[in-house]
């Protein structure tokens, strides 16, 4: 046997030994395992374009839709479901995602449980096109959990009990249609993230002070400019319930952003900041912590590699989404149990989602039990 087909059997049956006494019976855990060891994969992929159901404004634009491609891996009888979504400054999309694609050769493996090997390849590609990559490797992961027969967090380890709230974030608009985007969330969250980073930020947040007094995390997409005003603003945000503060000051200024970690009363989170594991080194010291998007950093093995990072560096964790469907934000939503704060949304912002996965229940998230994802497709 090759030495790659018997790493990835290898890996496939240690997996599968320590799952089968709580989701298969034994003899159907060892066939699933062995067809991780024949067969081809094949990739299929195709455009979709996302409804907003309100228009969703942050600092620097506004946005009612979001180009999006779905990808679909088979495997010996198997299908793994992914997904690339390219909001506008990201700089992707979807020609460049399907030119991506259209490059990727996975008939080379011998099995989806060759990850590591299959993401190094991605990267010899292209040095970017990580909506791409993460739509692969989430699709690989949903392929591997469903031969497995088990849902990918408890493959993980983690405790599903634990994925504990996410936020419902409300876009920059006219009070009236903040006021209503609050009230539409009235007895549905235990928390919100409010966009902020223009001249509305008091008026932003009064508003939906008048209708709800849940915890509110605060996300400028770099739209803060000076410093001290900024420090002067976290201190006011603090006095209104404020918990986190996102991505405050323009990425680049990292000397500034950590003045301002040093002397604000909250946690200061690198959103635009922090793409990939090799970002998180620089950032200590200036963050608190950071925002993992599946979307950045090219999927949940890296993702996965960024959490335990970023624990060994002291720093808190938040996993975070773009808009997508309930593939990606499902897929993220594997790794709430690990994380600090969530910010899964992506999939309640738009009317035209294509899978059910995790859901939303008194303000907590639901991890499905199916393997895999969980995705029931609609």
């Amino acid at each position: 046997m090759k030495r790659r087909e018997f790493i990835g059997s290898a890996l496939a049956a240690a997996a599968a030994a320590g799952l089968a006494s709580c989701s298969l019976p034994g003899s159907e855990a060892r066939k699933r395992t062995a067809a991780g060891a024949a067969g081809k994969m094949t990739l299929r992929f195709y455009p979709y374009e996302l409804q907003l159901a309100h228009t969703f404004t942050v600092s620097s634009y506004s946005r009612t839709t979001t180009p999006d491609v779905q990808v679909e891996i088979d495997f010996d009888g198997y299908t793994g479901y992914g997904e690339a979504s390219m909001p506008p400054y990201l700089g992707h999309s979807t020609e460049s995602v399907r030119k991506f694609l259209s490059k990727v050769d996975l008939s080379r493996f011998e099995s989806p449980f060759l990850l590591e090997d299959i993401m190094a390849y991605l990267d010899t590609l292209s040095d970017s096109d990580a909506p791409a990559k993460a739509a692969i490797d989430i699709a690989l992961h949903d392929l591997c959990g469903k031969m497995l027969g088990a849902p990918l967090y408890r493959i993980w380890g983690y405790n599903p009990a634990k994925a504990g709230p996410t936020t419902f974030t409300i876009g920059i608009d006219t009070p009236e249609i903040v006021r209503q985007k609050t009230e539409e969330c009235a007895g549905k969250y235990k928390i919100l993230k409010v966009k902020v980073g223009l001249d509305s930020d008091e008026q932003m947040i009064r508003t939906i002070r008048s209708v709800t007094d849940l915890p509110l995390a605060v996300d400028a997409n770099q739209g803060w400019k000076d410093r001290s005003k900024a420090l002067d603003e976290i201190f006011w945000l603090q006095q209104q319930g404020v918990v986190l503060v996102e991505q405050p000051l323009p990425k680049e200024r990292l000397d500034d952003t950590a003045w301002l970690t040093e002397r604000g009363p909250l946690p200061i989170i690198a959103d635009e900041a922090v793409q990939r594991l090799r970002d998180i080194p620089a950032l200590k010291g200036a963050y608190s912590g950071i925002n993992i998007k599946l979307m950045k950093c090219t999927g949940l093995l890296e993702a996965r590699k960024m959490i335990a990072y970023a624990r060994a560096e002291g720093m808190k964790v938040m996993v975070g989404c773009m808009t997508e469907t309930s593939c990606a934000c499902t897929a993220a939503a594997q790794l709430a149990p690990a994380a600090d704060f969530c910010d899964i949304d992506g999939n309640l912002l738009i009317t035209n989602d294509l899978f059910k996965g995790m859901t939303v229940r008194d303000g907590d998230m639901v991890l499905p039990d199916q393997p895999g994802l969980g995705l029931t497709k609609l």
